[in-house]
């Protein structure tokens, strides 16, 4: 049995998954009943969650392409990087720089089940899939060692990552562990989820994820920015996403602000 096969008799459908319930969102096929049932019930009680989900996405691919533009930064280091959706970071990344060099971290079983996905980039490019908790950055870091040089700077990638780590599971810990391990110049991208924007219909829809057995976190901008201390933040600062270096064709379509904020710091 290859690990892949492993991967998909290991995963669990009796409870929703988040990577999972995101894919619905996003309108793809790697979910199960029970991530499109508690996907439905979030919808009932926030309709745009799937647009949130989109510009979430979409935040990833702009400040993926402001990181390479604006610092020639050529590493990129992806943690909780869920279901390949395209296009993937390498994909963006190597678009602009074929000798970018990405690794994933996911420990998700329907994560690995897809990470051959994730591992078709250009020839003078490297992509590679670490199979690790978040929770674990030590582990993180030594995996990933085989691959970036972390006496370079390197972009830290954490989409959607935090609102799933409470505080008190060491969500501040695991941020500083890893950007203590990253060279002068490097990046930190970061988004999670808010409850400034629109506090009842974010609070009815981490009581459905709580009942449904998952964590979820809503910070305060202030909150937000404790991640961020020792970094400067590069403008607009910590927005909503939809804030965060907008396209034209973007704004169109997204709208108002979404209950995600967005932010890029760069290490001193």
């Amino acid at each position: 049995m290859t690990e892949t096969e492993s991967a998909r008799g290991r995963i669990d459908t009796s409870r929703p998954h988040p990577a999972r319930v995101y894919d619905w969102f996003l309108g793809g096929k790697d979910n199960y009943p029970v991530d499109e049932e508690l996907g439905r019930k979030i919808t009932s009680m926030q309709a745009d969650a799937p647009r949130h989900a989109r510009a979430n996405r979409r935040f990833m691919e702009r400040a993926t392409r402001v990181v390479l533009r604006e610092t020639g930064i050529r590493q990129f280091l992806d943690i909780g990087s869920g279901i390949p959706t395209e296009p993937n970071l390498h994909q963006i990344a190597q678009s602009v720089a074929p000798d970018a060099r990405v690794v994933y971290v996911d420990n998700d079983p329907i994560v690995l089940a897809h990470a051959e996905a994730l591992l078709h980039g250009t020839p003078e490019g490297v992509t590679r899939y670490v199979q690790a908790d978040a929770r674990e950055p030590e582990r993180i870091l030594e995996g990933a060692a085989s691959v970036l040089d972390f006496d370079r700077p390197v972009a830290l990638s954490l989409i959607a990552l935090l609102h799933f780590v409470a505080d008190e599971d060491g969500a501040h810990d695991l941020v500083d562990t890893l950007v203590d391990a990253l060279a002068p110049g490097s990046c930190l991208v970061l988004s999670a989820m808010t409850a400034d924007f629109d506090p009842e219909n974010v609070h009815k829809g981490i009581a459905a994820y709580t009942a449904s057995g998952v964590t979820l976190v809503a910070r305060s901008h202030t909150e937000m920015g404790r991640f961020f201390k020792g970094l400067d933040l590069m403008e607009p600062g910590i927005v909503s996403l939809t804030h965060w270096h907008p396209s034209a064709g973007e704004d169109a379509e997204e709208g108002g602000p979404v209950s995600l904020y967005g932010a890029v710091g760069v290490k001193r």
